[in-house]
């Protein structure tokens, strides 16, 4: 099988490697969709691993083979992944929070083998049989960037009479817009390229508001909000400006949640302590999460498959990564 291996500082190459054999417990995948995502940059851009290893962390595809103690009948079932391993023991991993394990996890594509292959060996635990309905490109998605969307709403407990402000309108912060908007909320999405908020618009969102062309976010959300303010506030970014933002845009009562790696936050208690906010982080989403995540799009008709606007083949993959790597494009995909 093919694989494209990533060796830190920006060094990736397509390598020959021996089509997997599953152990016990586990699954070998045919992949049909290994999504790009943001964070494989932290790989890609890091240092000179010594170990390099296959990168990627949102495959969807269907079951090659399977070890001893899985039933033959998963043998040709399209799944989908949750892309953390732990122990399968500790309370976190029983609650489907494997990325929480206590005893350590590993991550698909940073510190166990990733998707951008024809083949990938799982644990049998981390699959998720795919409803009827849902794209492999949209189960790539749902496997991080529209599962963090997903379960960052979750965390905000989003309603249908939420006005929300969602900061970054890249892959997570788009699929959010997305999401949210489904949900029926309304949607004012906040970025600093005019292309991405043009973007945002065809996903749901009802206004658009661009940081670098205004004096003050924060005041620019109240001219939206009859002078209030927003009840919910997400940062996908990961820009430390957008992260105070979060909270001053923030009604009474108002929630906060950020995504975005790579910020500083730091502000002044009393400002808020008197508005009754709350501020709260999401990591990706729960097992339970992602499926629940994957049945809502199926079931309200979301074209999740229109974030991606490029799709490559394994043998493209350095000039897949170069153009990930400027950030200047959307969504990317690798398929068979």
């Amino acid at each position: 099988m093919k694989g494209i291996l990533f060796h830190g500082e920006r060094k990736i190459e397509v390598r020959e490697f021996p089509d997997p054999i599953p152990g016990d417990g586990e699954v070998v995948i045919e992949m049909r969709a290994s999504g790009m995502c943001g964070s494989d940059l932290h790989t890609y851009r890091g240092p000179r691993r010594e170990q390099p290893l296959i990168g990627g962390h949102e495959p969807a595809g269907v079951i090659a083979s399977v070890g001893r103690g899985v039933p033959d009948e998963w043998i040709g079932r399209a799944v989908m992944v949750h892309h953390y391993f732990g122990c399968g023991r500790c309370d976190q991993c029983r609650s489907g929070w494997t990325q929480m394990c206590r005893e350590g996890a590993t991550a698909m594509g940073a510190t166990a083998q990733g998707s951008h292959a024809d083949f990938m060996t799982v644990p049998f635990t981390s699959v998720l049989p795919m409803p009827e309905g849902l794209s492999f490109l949209a189960a790539a998605a749902i496997g991080c960037g529209t599962g963090t969307a997903w379960g960052a709403l979750r965390r905000l407990q989003l309603a249908g009479e939420d006005t929300i402000a969602i900061f970054g309108q890249g892959p997570v912060g788009l699929a959010a817009t997305q999401l949210a908007s489904a949900m029926g909320a309304r949607v004012i999405a906040l970025d600093i390229a005019p292309s991405r908020l043009e973007r945002s618009r065809d996903f749901g969102a009802s206004l658009t508001i661009n940081p670098a062309e205004v004096d003050s976010v924060a005041d620019a959300v109240r001219d939206l909000t009859d002078g209030r303010g927003v009840s919910k506030s997400l940062e996908t970014s990961g820009a430390s400006s957008a992260a105070r933002d979060a909270l001053h845009v923030l009604d009474l009562w108002g929630t906060a949640c950020w995504v975005g790696v790579g910020s500083t936050i730091q502000f002044d208690l009393t400002e808020h302590l008197y508005k009754q906010i709350k501020g709260v982080t999401s990591w990706t989403m729960s097992m339970a999460s992602m499926e629940d995540c994957a049945r809502f799009v199926v079931q309200r008709g979301i074209d999740v498959d229109a974030l991606f606007t490029e799709t490559w083949q394994l043998a493209d993959a350095v000039e897949a990564y170069e153009l990930l790597d400027r950030q200047t494009s959307g969504k990317g995909v690798f398929v068979p």
